[in-house]
């Protein structure tokens, strides 16, 4: 039995130690915001965080987050219902698209954010690697800076 922390809630799966979190996630906890997009660590649409940095969930076997604090897109924003400054940004600069990758994007800018709260165009090119079916990383970067501005506001 692998127990762990999932947006704030106590969590246990009796699988496969080897099973991605990404499965355990979707088809054992109902979560559905986390995306399967390649499943090898590349696109980035599983994203979520471990312990606050962001991780792919397709490749992280369940077994290694025993103990440890997952947040998904579903935990993203507050209890009470308010966004996130990252998640209301990307409203505000009407990012997506299809859609498909912005729960795993969102994460990545909030990771990025969450150790460099004023990036410049070149940080947010070099530390957002997940890719945008659509190409709307023009709109992610603005996204990206006017998060940034509202979490500046608010302190």
């Amino acid at each position: 039995m692998i127990e762990f922390h999932v947006n704030d809630k106590p969590v246990s799966f009796d699988g496969a130690e080897d099973t991605p979190l990404l499965w355990v996630l979707r088809d054992h906890l109902a979560m559905k915001g986390t995306k399967f997009g390649c499943g090898i660590g590349s696109c980035g649409a599983c994203t979520v965080h471990l312990e606050g940095r962001a991780r792919n969930s397709c490749t992280t076997k369940v077994a290694s987050v025993a103990g440890k604090r997952v947040t998904t897109i579903e935990g993203l924003a507050s209890a009470d219902g308010t966004l996130h400054p990252v998640q209301q940004a990307w409203i505000d600069e009407d990012v997506p698209q299809c859609g498909y990758c912005q729960a795993g994007q969102i994460l990545s800018a909030v990771d990025l954010l969450s150790r460099n709260p004023v990036p410049d165009d070149g940080d947010i090119a070099r530390e957002m690697t997940n890719l945008c079916r659509c190409g709307t990383y023009v709109r992610i970067r603005k996204a990206i800076h006017r998060a940034s501005e509202l979490m500046s506001e608010a302190g």
